[in-house]
């Protein structure tokens, strides 16, 4: 599967640091063809990137699903990212911005939380997590 795939739905495997690429450039291409202002692109993408680490990261790999809404009359990417890893034991600490469990920054799911429309994320411990992102045109 590659960039260029036109389908409205789909799915990109995020087992290694060349499927984070193939993921950006999967959402760039998304989020172009639904017209969105650059500035929309490039925190869709960002997110997107963060969101991509730490399934790879912290989850031991997953997939980035994709699948383009309609709600009335506007247009919008809703992305999940699935992994079956060991889950997140404590949501509320996870969700802090600054707070890591491995060795980065601290921003990723706070911080992809800010740079979209809608944040749901599910997780257990021992069951994985799953995160879904929508940013609305």
């Amino acid at each position: 599967m590659t960039p260029t795939n036109p389908d409205p739905t789909g799915a990109l495997p995020v087992r290694s640091e060349p499927d984070i690429v193939l993921a950006r450039q999967m959402v760039r291409k998304l989020t172009q063809e639904l017209k969105f202002s650059l500035v929309d692109q490039t925190k869709m993408i960002t997110a997107a990137s963060e969101l991509s680490r730490n399934t790879l990261v912290y989850g031991g790999g997953g997939a980035m699903e994709w699948s383009i809404v309609q709600q009335g009359a506007r247009a919008g990417l809703r992305l999940a990212f699935v992994d079956e890893g060991p889950g997140i034991p404590d949501m509320d600490l996870a969700m802090k911005d600054g707070w890591t469990s491995g060795g980065g920054l601290g921003m990723g799911l706070s911080g992809s939380k800010r740079l979209v429309n809608d944040f749901e994320i599910e997780s257990a411990p021992g069951r994985g997590t799953r995160v879904t992102i929508t940013r609305w045109k």
